[in-house]
């Protein structure tokens, strides 16, 4: 870790206690009405800090974190990457539209040995969510690739689309899944190819597990795509998701059960058999390693696979660096190199970082770059605290006690100098689209914010206490005077608060930068340490 080292800021070198960064995941700024269960929960703890202590607002979405336009909601994966970054990385829906904006995602080798192996009679298959929701995917990149597919001579494909309404309107599929069918039935009749949709199911209990919270998931999914195995099914798509709905009403596509499109004869059209290809189009990691790890490892011992087909596995994007997954994939991810991990690890510096599962990967692998492991287990300790495996809304206070006490436990104990800890509850139970539920995570989180900042206090130390992305701030939206149900991120700004009992005017917060955002933070994080940030480090917020 040479070159990583920093001097000092001889305005302020840092209290005598630690600086601890809370995330209030999906505790946006939006407004102040009935759609926002930010607003309608009771927070004593949030609105002392915003009467007494130095606050702004950062920008968390489109350009602000990496992302095409304005019109792209933040999420938690580019989120971390901005605040541990300290600068903005091109990320995966921008470079993704770039390859194949140019068709250079057309010219390499790899799309060559896509096409070459159904040409030599295998089936290309697609999984991956269907939404144009632009967090994980986008339905976009994934029809420019059935069309290029098409154009090079694929006789047979097969689509596999997870539903999403989570990113989306939380019962959208069909305006999703009608085009899709549409478009393979068009090539089927213009160009006489075997193009069809296979199998599918909603996102969180089908294929899209993370941080290996619950492998049942992923197996669903895997049964489902290469087995052709499902409880339910369809002769197509469409059907599955109109009869699914009849059988249970109200249920969000998120949460629809798997399925598998059927022949005439009751025969699955599509597994995923020897000698085929597949191509998993997400371009977000966390919920795409898992089922890469079971399509790639010889040695896999998480569910029982039955049969490990001989395919060509690609993944849209790397999605872990450091562990190779998958070993093949379209798209190069954001080199994210000189994070404020890497910085403070350089100059010995103790980091602790502390989540429950939802998000431990957000503050570790994320907040470090898309880097897996510790940067150096001299002078960091990561804690993860195990998430219940229970729909959000029914338990909506999740583990944010249980992060407020090792939190605590690790302040007190004085080791660590620099703390970052997320509460997973305005996100996770703000994607349920539950209200009232959202209003109870979100004083959940106030209640340990507050034990927290005890702690803090006691060890004369600082909090910066800011948020990823908006989510519990905008429940639903109006629409011809109909509450339209939301579950996806918001555009919304979100706060930093800057809490330092011991302040005796050493800096000042700076209020004034209209456009400050995310990678704002990092610096701002040197400064409140007592060091110079690095040069091409977006600036700090205090001065």
């Amino acid at each position: 870790m040479q070159g990583l080292q920093l001097r000092a800021w001889k305005k302020f070198g840092g209290r005598p206690g630690p600086l601890l960064i809370v995330v209030m995941d999906g505790v946006g700024i939006g407004r102040e009405d009935e759609s926002n269960a930010v607003y309608l929960a009771r927070t004593p703890t949030l609105d002392r800090l915003l009467a007494a202590c130095p606050h702004t607002r950062l920008l968390a979405h489109g350009p602000a974190v990496g992302l095409p336009t304005w019109g792209d909601m933040g999420n938690s994966e580019v989120g971390h990457n901005a605040i541990g970054a300290g600068r903005v990385f091109d990320q995966g829906a921008k470079l993704v539209n770039r390859q194949i904006a140019s068709g250079g995602i057309f010219e390499t080798d790899l799309w060559r040995q896509i096409v070459d192996r159904c040409l030599g009679g295998g089936t290309l298959h697609f999984i991956g969510l269907l939404s144009d929701g632009n967090v994980h995917s986008h339905i976009d990149h994934l029809f420019a690739m059935i069309r290029k597919a098409a154009e090079g001579g694929v006789k047979r494909l097969r689509v596999h689309p997870l539903l999403d309404g989570r990113d989306v309107g939380e019962t959208s599929a069909l305006e999703y899944v009608g085009p899709l069918e549409e478009l393979l039935a068009g090539l089927c009749r213009d160009k006489g190819l075997d193009y069809r949709v296979a199998s599918g199911g909603g996102r969180m209990v089908t294929t899209m597990d993370r941080y290996e919270a619950d492998w049942s998931v992923v197996e669903r999914g895997w049964r489902a795509h290469v087995l052709g195995e499902a409880p339910n099914r369809f002769r197509s798509a469409s059907e599955a998701v109109r009869a699914i709905r009849e059988q249970e009403p109200g249920i969000a596509d998120q949460y629809m059960p798997p399925f598998v499109v059927v022949d005439e004869a009751g025969r699955p059209v599509g597994p995923i058999l020897d000698g085929d290809a597949v191509i998993f189009f997400n371009f977000r990691g966390d919920r795409a390693i898992e089922i890469s790890r079971a399509f790639e490892e010889e040695d896999f011992q998480a569910f029982d696979r039955e049969r490990r087909p001989d395919v060509l596995y690609v993944g849209m994007m790397e999605y872990d660096g450091d562990l190779k997954i998958p070993a093949r994939y379209l798209v190069n991810p954001p080199a994210i190199d000189r994070t404020l991990g890497e910085y403070l690890a350089a100059n010995k510096v103790t980091q602790f970082a502390l989540s429950e599962t939802q998000k431990f990967g957000h503050v570790t692998y994320f907040w470090n770059g898309n880097r897996s492991g510790y940067i150096d287990e001299k002078t960091e300790i990561y804690v993860e605290i195990p998430s219940d495996q229970v729909p959000f809304d029914q338990r909506p206070w999740m583990k944010a006690a249980e992060i407020a006490d090792e939190t605590m436990k690790i302040l007190e104990g004085g080791v660590y100098r620099c703390g970052r800890i997320n509460f997973a509850n305005g996100d996770m139970v703000g994607h349920t689209g539950n209200l009232d539920a959202a209003v109870v995570a979100v004083e959940a989180v106030d209640l340990s914010l507050a034990r927290v900042l005890k702690v803090v206090e006691q060890t004369r130390g600082i909090a910066l206490v800011t948020a990823d992305h908006g989510n519990a701030d905008e429940m639903f939206t109006v629409k011809g005077g109909k509450r339209i149900v939301r579950t996806a991120h918001s555009l919304n700004p979100v706060p930093l608060i800057v809490y330092d009992p011991g302040y005796a005017g050493e800096y000042t917060l700076r209020t004034e930068m209209k456009d400050a955002g995310l990678s704002n933070i990092a610096a701002t994080v040197f400064r409140l340490l007592g060091f110079e940030p690095p040069d091409d480090y977006d600036d700090a917020l205090i001065e």
